[in-house]
């Protein structure tokens, strides 16, 4: 829903000085606009701003805010998040009303031609918007870098967002390997082990995109993370992904029993369950459950965040939808502890989420379990797995 900005009627009304005065303002300050919500003190009014280019002016502008957009997108129908060009100048813009603790990325999708087609919602119409999106030039809150396919994001933190543990903007000491033709990125501690183990699935974003290893060497150097081998496990392309973290049992067999031992012996990674975590979000978190699930004597620590635990059905509890859940629901308890999050945005994963946390506690498993007001987005994501390796790790 649109809520107006003062900002904007101030800019409307104002004439070309005004609009001289509301650029130079946003390039000191960046964007998007933060007022205050009138009727709430827990909102604010948040205005995302476009600058038309007068070489190649756009028929219509999208706003794509992570998860908030997609939902809309799901229901078929995108024109919630249209921006709107101000008469007499060149400001595109578009207004949320959204709660003071919000975190997400976004980006922009410029459009020139038909508006149908900027409308589109079908897949193919999707991934040509999400293909030639475009970050804020003007954002303050900081980059998710692209695939190499796709452009970097930019990143919203509402005042109240949980700030980070920890960010690390030093050099990153991951390096790449590889074993059994699957690459990986390991990091590493300044001195030599024993140390814990983390195993983070999607390890081509947390290591070459998003640098995580500078986040963890920020944490333990504030004395927030002991010391621990994190070996970043890439997912090989999106055939492999589906096959992989789909409670794929033989893979979950390599990772134990390939993996582990290699990191063992190459780089002094304890063979203890009680000091191992595997990590993984949306289909990671799911495959991170069932490690725990089909391996406890591997993996005592399971990190999930934006668990698809919907899998394999996406009908709503349906008999054959969370299979997972539904096996630890029957089965007796594992040693294994839970470190377990989803975004308030995450319509089709929420409910999901909390039946998991509601199994667990009734098995009497140990559950920390969060809800973050966010989507289904690495801008949430990167610091939820450092507080979530931070809360696992307690009494190591």
């Amino acid at each position: 829903m649109s809520y107006e900005s003062p900002a904007l009627t101030a800019l409307r009304d104002g004439g070309p000085q005004a609009v001289r005065e509301f650029w130079a303002r946003l390039e000191s300050a960046g964007t998007p606009l933060v007022e205050d919500d009138a009727d709430d003190p827990a909102y604010r009014r948040v205005t995302f701003v476009w600058r038309d280019d007068p070489q190649e002016p756009a028929d219509d502008v999208l706003v794509l805010l992570h998860t908030v957009t997609d939902k809309d997108r799901h229901s078929g129908d995108l024109t919630p998040h249209l921006m709107r060009r101000i008469d007499g100048t060149d400001v595109w813009a578009h207004t949320y009303r959204l709660r003071a603790d919000h975190r997400a990325s976004y980006q922009f999708h410029v459009a020139r031609g038909p508006r149908a087609e900027t409308l589109g919602t079908h897949r193919e119409a999707w991934l040509r918007t999400l293909d030639g999106a475009l970050p804020d030039p003007l954002g303050r809150g900081g980059l998710l870098a692209g695939d190499g396919r796709r452009h970097a994001s930019s990143v919203l933190e509402l005042p109240d967002a949980p700030g980070p543990l920890a960010a690390g903007d030093g050099e990153d000491r991951t390096f790449a390997a590889e074993i059994d033709g699957r690459r990986v990125h390991v990091h590493l501690p300044a001195r030599p082990g024993p140390h814990p183990v983390a195993v983070l699935l999607d390890g081509e974003v947390w290591g070459p995109r998003l640098g995580f290893g500078r986040d963890l060497d920020a944490a333990a150097g504030k004395g927030l993370l002991p010391p621990m081998v994190t070996v970043m496990v890439e997912t090989m392309g999106r055939d492999a992904r589906v096959r992989d973290l789909s409670c794929n049992g033989e893979f979950v067999d390599w990772l134990a029993d390939v993996l582990l031992p290699w990191a063992r012996t190459e780089f002094g990674a304890t063979h203890d369950p009680a000091r191992t975590v595997i990590a993984g979000q949306s289909a990671g978190g799911l495959t991170a459950a069932f490690a725990g699930f089909r391996r406890p004597e591997r993996f005592g620590n399971v990190l999930s965040q934006s668990g698809s635990f919907w899998w394999p059905d996406d009908t709503e509890f349906d008999s054959g939808s969370e299979w997972l859940t539904r096996q630890y629901a029957v089965t007796g308890r594992r040693p294994v502890r839970f470190h377990v999050e989803v975004g308030l945005q995450e319509w089709m994963l929420l409910a999901q989420n909390r039946h998991l946390r509601n199994v667990l506690e009734a098995k009497g498993y140990e559950v920390t379990y969060r809800e973050f007001n966010g989507g289904h987005d690495y801008a949430c994501w990167r610091g939820g797995l450092l507080h979530g390796l931070a809360g696992l790790a307690t009494g190591w």
